[in-house]
């Protein structure tokens, strides 16, 4: 009776971790390239029968173990912009961004340029280029961003264009290995930087968070009924316990 209660116990564990990486999903359903988390749970023996009289199959308890979260790294939908400085990755490479703790990575291209002419994230990291950060100058104008991530632009009254720079798009072997560092920034972790040939960048866009909003409130729902129907066999073992211990003392001695 009390392994009800453990089993119990260890699957309403489980399921309030799986709504907190919903609830978290849900959060940032608005955030420009936020990727969604996926919960991982696995099945965990232990035994707790110990009498002889029970067969093999009746000796092992199955409790529910929370293993972790894994990264949905799939494409978040294109969103139109125009803005010149809008950048979105079609494929599975990160922008490079300089940050007081070094070196992290974002799929948010939601950039600007900062007063001394450098192209900067929104919380003004700077953006990396394959020879550092891009800068403009002054009379830079009608900036132009190729696939590729060559930025040039027309300088002054001239009509030839100036390359500022080629923005640097990293691929890493293993992108679940990337860590969380907040505002919406990677840091490399265990994962290694390899080469990336088939990302491409695309001006006047930003990729939108690929959570759907509509399947994770579902996946909300189904969690809290889960949770309940769970609370409602807990409470009838309680009571069930209860009825027998009272039994047990109605025996004659």
């Amino acid at each position: 009776m009390q392994n009800a209660l453990l089993v119990g116990l260890s699957r309403q564990v489980s399921l309030e971790r799986q709504m907190d990486v919903i609830a978290n999903n849900v959060a940032n359903a608005n955030t420009n390239g936020f990727k969604a988390d996926r919960s991982l749970f696995e099945q965990y023996l232990n035994s707790g029968a110990h009498e002889d009289n029970f067969v093999g199959s009746d000796r092992r308890v199955a409790y529910v173990q929370d293993r972790g979260t894994f990264r949905d790294v799939g494409q978040g939908p294109m969103e139109m912009t125009k803005a010149p400085l809008d950048l979105a990755i079609s494929g599975g490479a990160y922008f490079a961004v300089q940050t007081a703790g070094g070196e992290r990575y974002t799929r948010d291209g939601k950039f600007a340029m900062n007063n001394v002419g450098q192209l900067v994230t929104a919380d003004g990291n700077l953006v990396l280029g394959t020879a550092g950060p891009i800068t403009f100058q002054p009379t830079d104008h009608d900036i132009s961003i190729a696939q590729d991530g060559t930025v040039t632009v027309l300088e002054g009254s001239n009509k030839a264009d100036s390359i500022r720079g080629k923005i640097r798009l990293v691929g890493f072997d293993d992108p679940q290995k990337l860590q969380k560092q907040g505002l919406n920034l990677y840091a490399a972790g265990a994962a290694t930087q390899q080469a990336d040939t088939k990302s491409t960048v695309q001006q006047g866009y930003i990729e939108k968070s690929n959570v759907n909003a509509v399947s994770e409130m579902s996946r909300m729902l189904e969690v809290m009924r889960t949770y309940q129907g769970v609370a409602s066999l807990l409470q009838q073992e309680s009571d069930l316990h209860k009825s027998a211990i009272e039994k047990l003392a109605d025996v004659p001695a």
